[in-house]
C-alpha cells in the first residue's frame, strides 16, 4: 500500500524533473491538492498538474481542450503559454497552467450557465474529444482499494457489471453534445472580478448532456449538499430537469459508484479515509437506509 506521504514524494520528484526539463524553478513548490492528480503552485504564476501513471493521452487532450475553449471564448483554466505540454516523466504527465486570481467555488447557477454554454458548442474539428466513458478507471480503482475486504471488492466488481448492463439500455435523451464529464460546483469557480471559470477538463468528451446534469441532482438528493430550491433553480437556469428523464436513476447510480470508488482509492493511500469508503459502500448496498446519505468529501 502506498501512503499519501509516499504518493506526494513521488509526485514531487516527477515535478522537479519536469521543471528542470522546461527551465522552470520548482523551488518552494506548494502542494495545493493531492487527489486524482497532484497540484502544485510554482513561482511566476504557474500551477503544475502531475497525473497518475498512464494518463498521457488524457493530459495531452486536456491541454488541447483548454486551448480550444479559450479560442471559443469559454472561460476555463488556461494552459500556460511558452512551455512544452505535457512533459512525460516515468509514465506520468505534467501540465502547466496559469494561476487563477483569488476565487471561491461557484454555485449551482454558475454550473448551469457554464453547462449551457459548453453543451451548445460544436465539437472541435482539429482533434477528437472521444466518446464519454462513465466507467473509466473504475475497475482499476476497485483493484487498488486495499483497505476493503476482498468480499467487498467482489461485490463492487459485480455492481460494476450490473451498471454497465443498465447503461447499455439507457432510453433516448437529449442530443449528444460536448460534455465536461465531472460537472459539479467544485469544478466551477467564481473569481473576485466576477468571472466564472471551468476546471478539470480531463474528462471533456462527447456524450449525453444528462451525464453533466446528474452531478447536481446527486449533490441535492444523494448527499443533501444543496437544497431542493437550489436544485430547482439549477433546472430553470439550464432549461432541463434530468430527474424527470427515464435514465436518471442509472446515471445517478453510476455517479454514486464513481464517488465510492474514488473514496476507496483515496483510502488505499490514506487509511484514515477508510471509514468514509466503507460508509459509502454500505449505502450503495442498502444497509443504511434511503437517500440522502451523509457523505464526507475526500480529496
Amino acid at each position: 500500500m502506498i501512503t499519501s506521504g509516499e504518493a506526494e514524494r513521488a509526485a514531487r520528484a516527477v515535478l522537479e524533473r519536469a521543471c528542470r526539463s522546461v527551465g522552470v524553478s520548482a523551488e518552494g513548490a506548494e502542494l495545493l491538492r493531492l487527489g486524482e492528480n497532484a497540484i502544485y503552485r510554482l513561482p511566476e504564476g504557474i500551477v503544475a498538474r502531475v497525473t497518475r501513471p498512464g494518463q498521457q493521452h488524457a493530459a495531452r487532450r486536456e491541454v488541447l481542450v483548454a486551448r480550444w475553449l479559450e479560442a471559443n471564448g469559454v472561460s476555463a483554466v488556461r494552459a500556460a503559454p511558452g512551455l512544452r505540454q505535457p512533459v512525460e516523466v516515468d509514465g506520468r504527465s505534467v501540465t502547466w497552467w496559469r494561476e487563477l486570481p483569488p476565487h471561491r467555488y461557484g454555485d449551482t447557477l454558475d454550473v448551469a450557465a457554464m453547462l449551457r454554454r459548453l453543451h451548445h458548442l460544436p465539437p472541435p474539428s482539429t482533434f477528437s474529444l472521444g466518446r464519454l466513458d462513465p466507467f473509466v478507471r473504475l475497475a482499476e480503482r476497485i483493484d487498488r482499494a486495499s483497505t476493503l475486504a476482498e468480499a467487498d471488492r467482489a461485490w463492487m466488481r459485480g455492481h460494476l457489471a450490473r451498471l454497465r448492463a443498465r447503461h447499455a439500455e439507457l432510453p433516448a435523451g437529449l442530443p449528444s453534445a460536448v460534455v465536461h464529464g465531472d460537472a459539479w460546483v467544485g469544478n466551477v469557480l467564481r473569481t473576485q472580478d466576477g468571472r466564472t471559470v471551468l476546471l478539470d477538463l480531463e474528462r471533456c468528451s462527447v456524450g449525453p448532456p444528462e451525464w453533466d446534469l446528474v452531478s447536481t441532482a446527486v449533490k441535492a438528493y444523494t448527499v443533501a449538499g444543496i437544497t431542493d430550491a437550489d436544485y430547482q433553480a439549477f433546472t430553470v437556469a439550464y432549461g432541463h430537469d434530468v430527474v424527470r428523464w427515464g435514465g436518471f436513476e442509472t446515471l445517478r447510480d453510476i455517479r454514486e459508484f464513481r464517488m465510492t470508488c474514488m473514496a476507496a482509492q483515496v483510502a488505499a493511500e490514506n487509511p484514515a479515509r477508510h471509514p468514509e469508503a466503507a460508509l459509502r459502500l454500505a449505502c450503495l448496498r442498502g444497509e443504511l437506509g434511503d437517500r440522502p446519505w451523509r457523505w464526507t468529501a475526500v480529496p
